[in-house]
């Protein structure tokens, strides 16, 4: 044995009899003795950066903490298996057994030192070194080291071992501003420490010893080194095979440090300003989805050219959640205003509204699918729309019409119904509508003289696809900041599913596929806004493009530049196409076999149908906004002899009755009729006389 001067002895025989005699007695009379915990703080670990995950747990995007460091919350649940059983191998194997200091390691390491002249073996426990880490103080001498020790007894007294293990997990140092396990994997690997390979994790365990000088990124060999030493103790320790072992040193080091996930920025920001002391954010997106997403709004900006961006809006019809968010299509490009979240920008829509008149214009009797409209030169006091193209195709049906856009068509419905009514309904299920210096709705509105922002649009198509009743958008698990569900409703079941049918014959952009989606496009005046939005039973997207500072790009139309982006998104989506079985009440005909009021919408009725429906045709019952109590439940269907009476004043006999888009019976020369109900719920009621005068109320059926 090597000798040593007479002057170390005191030292050795101190660090025998505080590390080696312990080992057998003291241990348990610090357990008895040991003061309680105090100020002890644990809480460390959980003072870290906030995240922000998919509704799957796969992180989305962290923030940093305010100092600066990568700290994000991680428990034993979130890391591979291997990587702890490796841990505790290499650190601690008496882990389970001691109580926060395992004295007879460090009698033995007191020994090796007094043997060798030098630190052999540390003897430090996890629960030691979690110590170090909550509260670093200095640990190389006597006094520190036995300062470490008590506190190391203290966690364990306020914790079980897991918790222990969760607290190295989050605090170890993993060099420069990385702390903790999850941190590094991501850092260094580019995913989540739920599955690692051997060599990972042995990488994993040797770095906190010498975070600075081990780093691979900057110290390849010496990262190596430490790696390899991990991976020979624990194969002689039987945690990995030789196979296993020799297999991860073949394995090739990382050489640099890779950027954390930056998906769902916009939506991001968004919840931490909601809830800002929350730590850990759910949202109800996909991060598979939203990553295809954003690539593809990345793909379609950049074909279009510089200074423009593209928004992505994903919805599931069921249950309102958003599955994905594209706010921008690159959020770190100062050129395209990419900090800017266009899903919430008001922009004109274009032609993206007309949908919702054709459904306004079939739930109150106006006209059918199949009514004829007429697509020609027409002003309505100085205002003269035109169609896109400028040309007219003369008359055509209001599905033709719809399917292809033509503006006439809509206007004369549009005048119909009254734009304050239009207006009123959307507002009604929900869309903040922005109108030109609050100036009263002309019928410029049909056509995009106002401003909606791509998340109302999205939410009112999603209730075309739900049969007229319009979802509560949710953004996150918990609910943070989203607006409760309600029964609004956008239009009745019948109307609903005659405008998804008709939408669903639109022609697709060149090479597409024909009837997969039910969808509309829009292009705002002077070609600063392209919009396109489709749905099927599943699901609603919406698309934007254009410039978030409004300019106008030539030739950026909703057909051409929107419509396929719509049209990729829902192929990523992956799924198969479906829609609403068609509801009681469709009437499916021809022109020549509509009711004579509705083969063609009429010509001599006044600028507003509405008005004169109120001076000459009035429903008399119900009455408009009431509640009426027929004994309906609202699981189970109306019994036979339950009816709903309607009764009329005025107007021009025959009368037809509409109820939610679906006649009652033929035109009849009484101003009474009655009706079994569909349950109980809102209910739209409509009249029609001879003459097309119509009048509509909306009642509650209980």
């Amino acid at each position: 044995m090597k000798m040593f001067h007479a002057k170390h002895f005191g030292k050795i025989a101190a660090l025998f009899l505080t590390f080696a005699l312990p080992g057998l007695a003291v241990p348990a009379a610090l357990l008895h003795f040991l003061p309680s915990p105090g100020a002890l703080d644990l809480a460390a670990a959980s003072q870290g950066s906030r995240i922000v995950v998919d509704r799957n747990g796969t992180l989305l995007r962290a923030f940093t903490t305010p100092d600066g460091r990568w700290r994000l919350p991680v428990r034993t649940g979130d890391v591979d298996p291997r990587f702890i059983a490796m841990l505790i191998a290499y650190e601690d194997r008496r882990f389970y057994a001691h109580h926060g200091a395992d004295f007879l390691s460090l009698g033995r390491a007191a020994l090796q030192w007094a043997s060798h002249g030098h630190i052999v073996s540390g003897g430090s426990t996890l629960t030691m070194q979690v110590a170090r880490l909550i509260e670093p103080r200095a640990g190389k001498s006597l006094a520190g080291k036995l300062d470490q020790i008590f506190r190391a007894i203290k966690i364990e007294r306020r914790t079980d071992k897991t918790g222990v293990l969760n607290l190295y997990l989050a605090l170890a140092p993993y060099g420069g501003n990385i702390e903790g396990v999850r941190a590094a994997s991501l850092a260094y690997f580019g995913h989540d420490p739920k599955r690692l390979s051997a060599a990972e994790a042995a990488l994993l365990v040797a770095l906190p010893q010498a975070p600075e000088t081990r780093r691979p990124d900057r110290f390849p060999d010496a990262a190596r080194a430490a790696r390899d030493k991990v991976l020979d103790r624990v194969f002689a320790r039987g945690v990995i095979n030789k196979a296993e072992r020799d297999a991860a040193k073949r394995e090739a080091m990382p050489q640099e440090r890779r950027a954390f996930p930056m998906l769902a920025a916009h939506a991001s920001e968004a919840v931490l300003r909601r809830a800002p002391e929350q730590r850990v954010h759910r949202l109800t997106l996909d991060a598979k989805l939203q990553a295809s997403l954003e690539g593809l709004a990345r793909e379609a900006a950049a074909g279009l050219g510089p200074k423009l961006s593209c928004a992505i809006l994903v919805i599931d019809n069921a249950t309102g959640e958003i599955r994905a968010h594209v706010g921008a299509a690159d959020y770190f490009s100062q050129e395209r205003a990419g900090s800017i979240d266009m899903t919430e920008a008001v922009r004109s829509p274009g032609s993206a509204l007309k949908p919702f008149i054709y459904a306004f214009a079939f739930e109150n009797g106006i006209a059918l699918p199949e009514t004829l409209l007429d697509d020609r030169s027409r002003h309505y006091g100085i205002y003269a729309p035109e169609n896109f193209d400028h040309s007219f195709q003369g008359t055509v049906t209001a599905r033709r019409a719809l399917q292809f856009s033509l503006n006439l068509p809509a206007v004369e419905l549009l005048d119909a119904i009254g734009p304050e009514q239009f207006i009123a309904r959307l507002r009604n299920a929900g869309a903040r509508i922005a109108l030109p210096d609050e100036t009263a709705p002309g019928l410029a509105a049909g056509l995009g003289g106002l401003g909606i922002t791509l998340r109302d649009l999205a939410l009112l198509y999603a209730g075309l696809a739900r049969g007229g009743t319009v979802p509560g958008l949710r953004e996150t698990m918990d609910g943070v900041g989203t607006p409760e569900a309600g029964t609004r409703r956008i239009a009745g079941a019948v109307a609903s599913w005659y405008v998804a049918n008709i939408l669903r014959g639109a022609p697709p952009p060149l090479n597409a596929p024909f009837g997969r989606i039910a969808y509309k496009t829009g292009t705002s005046y002077g070609y600063r806004d392209a919009f396109a939005i489709g749905f099927d039973k599943a699901h609603t997207i919406a698309v934007w493009l254009g410039r978030p500072d409004n300019a106008s790009v030539f030739g950026l139309a909703g057909r051409q530049a929107a419509a396929p982006v719509l049209f990729d998104a829902f192929a990523r989506l992956g799924a198969g196409h479906e829609f609403l079985a068609a509801p009681s009440g469709i009437l499916a005909s021809r022109t020549a076999s509509l009711p004579p009021p509705l083969r063609h919408l009429c010509k001599d009725v006044p600028k507003n149908l509405a008005a004169v429906a109120t001076a000459q045709l009035k429903i008399a019952f119900p009455p408009d906004g009431a509640r009426i109590d027929l004994g309906l439940a609202a699981s189970s269907p109306p019994s036979p002899g339950t009816r709903l009476a309607l009764k009329a004043e005025g107007g021009v006999l025959p009368l037809r009755w509409i109820v939610n888009g679906a006649p009652v019976g033929e035109a009849d020369l009484r101003r009474q009729a009655a009706r079994t109900p569909d349950g109980a719920g809102f209910a739209r009621v409509s009249v029609m006389d001879a003459k097309g005068a119509t009048d509509s109320v909306l009642v509650r059926l209980e």
